[in-house]
């Protein structure tokens, strides 16, 4: 296989804030890996909050450039397997070269990567869109200029009630709201059962991630669901989800790919937990991956594309919430020329 490496600057189309802070433009790596004229392709991207650069994670790829050249990809978990104990602690730059892998390998059978694992597509849930954190007015205004089904809103200032209040009135999609930490376990209790007669469906991640006790308690005394993102990051810990939250958001890139992410879809499963995979703000590279897995999912966070103001490659397209194929093997994604 030959190893292609690029980065990008991805322009949002508007200031995306959460509870972390606001960005403008979101650096971003792709992988590809080539073979018998065929190109797989993934993606990570640089991710301040969990200390990732785009030039370091290049340099990570760059060092194992000679082992990934000579591999033969009998499999995707077979080369997952072997490039684990290089990249254990690299799990963006594992994510990228997983995905890259499984898209290879389906181009090279001449199938979908959905057909490949014996998945339906069109039992995809639909996706939400995501409402950044701003002034009233202007979460209101991003609301009307994209009409869609359903709404994830980013919360975790001092009137995240009046928020969802404003939001209710101009909309009758169903919400679902991340804090994004930023709350604590009195504050979620107490906000639940108004933000349930508001129609949110579930609470994302209110409280630090390492607040157990306290998860415990928003488990045991929710008036919504509450599934977990920030402590829900690798295998290890779906079961330390489970009597906690009451299901898990799985990233492919916290875990480490399409391969460490179906293994934790299976052990969510067997403890009757909700499952969902997350994006972060990347290209439809990045979400097209993320869409194969989706007919094994109850909800999915894949409009990464969707926010920004110049995507760099064609794949799953997302309209209204729905997923859209294109008729490709593998995960369905080119970049584009130049």
């Amino acid at each position: 296989m030959k190893l292609h490496l690029y980065s990008y600057d991805l322009a949002l189309s508007t200031p995306f804030r959460i509870a972390h802070g606001v960005r403008t433009v979101q650096p971003t790596m792709i992988v590809g890996l080539e073979s018998g004229g065929h190109m797989g392709l993934g993606e990570a991207t640089a991710t301040s909050y969990y200390g990732k650069k785009v030039e370091d994670m290049l340099a990570v790829l760059e060092n194992l450039r000679a082992e990934i050249e000579t591999e033969n990809l009998d499999s995707p978990e077979a080369f997952w397997q072997r490039m684990y104990p290089r990249l254990r602690e690299h799990p963006f730059e594992l994510c990228a070269l997983d995905v890259a892998a499984n898209d290879l390998f389906t181009r090279q059978k001449g199938l979908p990567l959905y057909q490949w694992w014996q998945l339906d597509p069109t039992a995809a849930p639909l996706t939400n869109y995501t409402i950044g954190i701003g002034p009233i007015e202007e979460m209101v205004e991003k609301i009307k200029a994209q009409p869609w089904p359903v709404y994830k809103v980013k919360l975790g200032t001092d009137h995240d009630l009046e928020i969802i209040t404003a939001l209710r009135e101009v909309t009758d999609a169903r919400f679902r709201v991340d804090a994004n930490t930023a709350w604590t376990a009195e504050q979620t209790i107490a906000l639940a059962p108004k933000l349930k007669e508001l129609g949110v469906e579930f609470l994302e991640q209110p409280l630090k991630a390492d607040d157990w006790e306290g998860a415990k308690e928003v488990f045991q005394h929710s008036a919504l669901p509450v599934m977990a993102d920030e402590s829900c990051q690798l295998e290890t810990d779906i079961e330390k989800c489970h009597g906690y939250f009451h299901g898990v958001n799985i990233k492919l890139m916290k875990c480490g790919g399409l391969t460490p992410a179906r293994r934790m879809i299976q052990k969510a499963r067997s403890l009757e937990l909700k499952v969902m995979v997350g994006c972060m703000t990347e290209s439809t590279v990045g979400i097209s991956a993320i869409a194969h897995l989706a007919p094994l999912l109850d909800y999915v966070d894949m409009d990464g594309a969707l926010l920004l103001k110049d995507d760099i490659a064609t794949g799953v397209a997302i309209q209204n919430g729905k997923a859209v194929f294109p008729d490709l093997n593998g995960t369905g994604a080119e970049l584009f020329a130049g």
